[in-house]
């Protein structure tokens, strides 16, 4: 019976150990995306606002319609547009 404990107090040990590994590891893996992920919630946080206040994003769109010149944003609109078509298809 000794034995039989003996075997099995190692084998948790083994697997403490092995666990241990484990979860360093996943957490150098994670570290990672820590920062991007990070910025994925902001981008998340600020779509909700302006979908709560729109008033906001077209004071926005105006003021860039003012400051910039039309070709230019004319150009972005346009690629963002086709981005969008794209992202729709996938």
């Amino acid at each position: 019976m000794n034995n039989k404990r003996l075997k099995l107090a190692q084998r948790r040990e083994r697997l403490i150990q092995e666990s241990a590994d484990q979860r360093a590891r996943l957490a150098e893996c994670v570290d990672v995306w820590r920062e991007p992920l990070a910025v994925a919630d902001k981008c998340i946080l600020a779509a909700s606002y302006f979908k709560k206040h729109p008033v906001w994003l077209a004071t926005g769109s105006l003021v860039l319609f003012k400051f910039v010149r039309p070709s230019f944003v004319g150009k972005w609109i346009s690629r963002g547009w086709v981005a969008w078509k794209l992202l729709r298809k996938l």
